[in-house]
């Protein structure tokens, strides 16, 4: 009857039902039946005892950056081990549908720490779309592990149209027949399924390359015609605008976020980087939660997106995307392929003193607390600096500055000195609050990206953990039936996913977790090459014994720490398109017995 029985397990449906124990037949890539029952096992060729386990729908990864590891390595195995069987590419304005290998190169190399050259041989050796659909037509060719839906970016789309250098100059406005072509490529993707369209305009994130290096992003020169224009395709077709305000500037996050309002008009779906606990300006966390409550009692349909777990960070040297923000540091960034100016650079006494002066700025919008006492220096070739911070080592060198004991290690070591830091989401009941709040969704991993700053690949698997925790001490903030419904059923029911849910008819992507491996090895430290990439060394997160089994499409994919033969070799994972949702077609709910 079955391919697959999932006996014994606690069943949570990703619709915030109550969880209860069942058994669950799968069939033909769906799921068959919910039974309270034991179901017949006779002929059936897997069958897989949860007792004391979760069965979980797989869960959603809303933002990553996998738009170039996907077409190397379509089984994304860092995500789906973790339990993760859908991710949506084309974040932060990026995607790879139009641009060409050096423009690509030029769009993630800098900006999501993915190593340039990989960029360009990944497209340069793949590429054989010129549209939306052809693009959707060859990731479905790919062998997927894991569900792709996507974004299109309006970077790709901008420096398309318009070239990358006349699509980043201020002074030049697109003519009305690239707008219109713009507007035409956003609603070929929109045909083809795409979620929505991702913007961009925070202005430390920056390009890569020669001809436009340091420059911003193409969206970040966007007029506020051309974006009302995009804008209003996504309105009409109730699709939704993922944006990245400018920091810096409060105007851009008001602009951005008051787009979503419907008081004359349709509502637009609209998705924000980012609710966090910043560190650097503590009070702003309480702007997030009333922001969202205002704008969706006034008509619209806003969301914050949110990493549900600290944002640690760590970085060889100087090279991390904080420092960015500021001139000192975006300047030595500007280098990263000039090693020995940028250590002249570090050494100049004129630099360390523009480098003091932003490091003293306390106050203001920014992003990194910009305080050296609040970073641990892990590995160093002079092992008497190793475990202290930057600041500690000042003090010991009679007094430093934490900046220039900050730069005298990285002019001596380069990236060999390698440090870390939480930038924001380091207050538990905070976290808790977000978590909780309905204007808030879970997500935000940057899988696939800044490969040596961060590994959030488990960022599920640790926010239930924080859940279970709370509720086996008597102070639960969410129920684990809510918790599982907030990264399944809910952001799949937002951005019209044929995902997120696990009852008969649905879709058979789900996880079996083990509750009782829910535990530190959730949160502990972990590297590894990656091949494709010259075995640069990843950060990545392992916890083998937490998940069990993984199912995409009915099939096993992976558990316990190994993948299955199928996994990146037959296609497991679909290119789900946005309102093609299909509901409960068939099969039987016995689950009241």
């Amino acid at each position: 009857m079955y391919d697959t029985i999932i006996k014994g397990g606690r069943w949570f449906d990703g619709a915030g039902s109550p969880s209860a124990i069942r058994h669950l037949g799968l069939r033909a890539g769906r799921v068959e039946v919910v039974s309270a029952e034991p179901l017949p096992e006779a002929g059936c060729p897997r069958v897989i005892d949860a007792t004391g386990h979760w069965v979980i729908p797989g869960m959603i990864d809303i933002h990553t950056h996998y738009d170039v590891e996907v077409l190397l390595g379509p089984s994304l195995a860092e995500s789906v081990r973790h339990g993760v069987t859908t991710v949506l590419l084309g974040s932060c304005s990026l995607s790879t549908v139009h641009v060409d290998a050096d423009d690509a190169g030029d769009l993630f190399g800098r900006v999501e720490a993915i190593p340039r050259k990989h960029v360009l041989e990944a497209i340069a050796e793949t590429k054989t779309w010129s549209s939306a659909r052809e693009y959707v037509a060859a990731l479905e060719a790919l062998p997927l592990g894991p569900n792709i839906a996507a974004f299109i970016g309006h970077s790709d789309i901008r420096a398309a149209e318009m070239g990358l250098d006349r699509a980043t100059r201020k002074e030049i406005r697109p003519t009305e027949a690239e707008l219109a072509s713009m507007a035409a490529k956003l609603e070929e993707a929109l045909d083809a399924g795409f979620v929505g369209m991702s913007s961009q305009q925070l202005l430390f994130d920056k390009l890569d390359g020669v001809v436009c290096r340091s420059r911003t992003l193409p969206s970040t020169y966007a007029t506020t015609r051309e974006r009302r224009r995009l804008n209003a395709i996504l309105r009409r077709r109730g699709r939704a605008l993922q944006g990245g305000p400018d920091v810096a500037r409060p105007q851009s996050l008001i602009a951005m976020a008051a787009s979503s309002l419907g008081i004359v008009r349709k509502p637009l779906k609209v998705s924000l980087l980012s609710a966090a606990d910043i560190k650097a300006i503590p009070a702003v966390a309480h702007v997030f939660p009333f922001l969202a409550r205002l704008l969706n009692r006034l008509g619209g349909d806003f969301r914050w997106q949110h990493l549900p777990v600290p944002f640690e960070v760590y970085s060889d040297g100087i090279d991390l995307p904080v420092f960015e923000e500021f001139g000192s540091g975006a300047a030595a960034l500007h280098l990263a392929d000039q090693l020995e100016q940028r250590r002249e650079l570090l050494r100049d006494t004129e630099y360390r003193r523009r480098f003091r002066k932003d490091y003293d700025k306390k106050y203001g919008p920014r992003v990194w607390h910009r305080d050296f006492f609040d970073a641990e220096i892990m590995e160093c070739p002079d092992p008497a600096v190793v475990g202290k911070t930057f600041g500690q080592v000042g003090l010991d060198r009679g007094g430093l500055h934490p900046v220039d004991a900050f730069l005298d290690l990285v002019v001596e070591h380069g990236g060999k000195v390698r440090w870390r830091t939480t930038i924001s989401n380091h207050r538990p009941k905070v976290l808790d609050a977000f978590a909780a709040d309905p204007g808030v969704q879970l997500g935000f991993s940057d899988a696939g990206a800044h490969l040596r700053n961060m590994a959030f690949y488990n960022f599920g698997l640790r926010f239930l953990r924080r859940v279970h925790r709370a509720e086996r001490a008597g102070t639960p903030f969410l129920s684990l039936e809510h918790a599982v419904h907030r990264i399944t059923g809910e952001l799949a029911d937002w951005y019209g996913l044929d995902t997120g849910h696990l009852r008969p008819g649905d879709r058979a992507d789900l996880v079996v977790i083990d509750p009782v491996h829910l535990d530190e090895s959730v949160e502990s430290y972990h590297e590894e090459p990656v091949a494709r990439f010259d075995n640069l060394s990843r950060m990545v997160n392992r916890n083998d014994d937490t998940v069990a089994a993984v199912f995409v499409g009915g099939e096993y994919v992976f558990g316990n720490g190994a993948a299955a033969p199928v996994l990146g070799t037959v296609r497991t994972g679909r290119f789900l398109r946005a309102g093609a949702t299909a509901g409960r077609p068939r099969g039987t709910d016995r689950s009241l017995g």
